[in-house]
This record gives structure tokens, sequence and C-alpha cells, in this order.
């Protein structure tokens, strides 16, 4: 199935997500025998997303998504949905505002033995493509090609 680039899609959404007072997290397409298109959405208000949000959104995106014609012709499922507390850094915004918060590694290869581990963001650098994190109280600098993974750490109480 042919599909609009998902970057074309979010450009055309971000009016309506201006208005509405929300954040375009991604846009993914999924094809397969049910192909879907899913936009999630992200706030800085207190609570986040709820469900009323989403569907308020949802109803606003679809007119818009049936000019648009993504998918040229063929049928989707629309879904909106919030990333989810464990949602991994994707924008420049995801790593400032998480500077002094512990968060989740994954790396594609082991540095120091460790292919997963916690530590406290200390520095974003986005020029360099780079972090520098506090692991246990040694400075470790990290390349984002060398991380598959980072996303706020979820402490239970």
């Amino acid at each position: 199935m042919k599909v609009m680039p998902e970057r074309e899609i979010e450009q055309a959404l971000l009016p309506v997500a201006e208005e509405i007072g929300v954040e375009i997290y991604e846009v993914v397409f999924k094809q397969g025998k049910f192909p879907s298109l899913t936009v999630y959405i992200d706030t800085d208000r207190e609570g986040g997303i709820d469900l009323d949000t989403c569907e308020k959104f949802h109803n606003a995106i679809d007119p818009v998504l049936d000019g648009l014609d993504p998918t040229y012709g063929a049928a989707y499922t629309l879904n909106v949905s919030s990333p989810g507390i464990d949602r991994p850094f994707k924008k420049d915004k995801d790593f400032f505002r998480h500077i002094g918060k512990k968060v989740e590694i994954r790396l594609y290869a082991p540095v120091k033995g460790e292919k997963f581990f916690e530590a406290v963001l200390l520095e974003y650098n986005p020029a360099a493509g780079n972090i520098s994190v506090d692991k246990g109280g040694e400075t470790l600098k990290l390349n984002l090609s060398q991380i598959s993974k980072i996303s706020e750490a979820i402490e239970f109480d």
C-alpha cells in the first residue's frame, strides 16, 4: 500500500494539535492485513493525556485526514494514543526535559560490561549527538548511535 510520509501527515495535523493544546509525539503507519495510522499525542499539562483528549483530537483530525488522503484511497484504522509512561526519547525537548533526572538506557553493545542500566542524565548535546550521564558516581559520555532506547526511569513506591 502506498502511504504518504509520516512527516507530511504530522505537518498537516500540527495546526489541529496546537488548537487543542497538545503536541504530536509521533505518527506511525503500520502496514499489514489491518493497516493503521496511530497518532501519539502528549502534553505538559498536569495529568497528561486522558481518554477525553484522545477522543477530541481523533474527532478533530478525522476530517483533515479525509482531505489529505494519506493512503491514496486505501482503508486504514485511525488511532490516537498517549505515548505511554515508558516512551523513548525522540526529540531534543525529551532529552532537555529530563536533565537531572534518572533515565533507563539500553545500548546496542555493552559499555563496561552492561547493555542496560539506570543513570542520571547530566547533559545532552544535540550538535555532537551525545549525552553525559552519572552512573553510580562515574560520568559516562555516550553517543546517541550507541543507544537503542533511552527513557525516563519509572520508580514505584
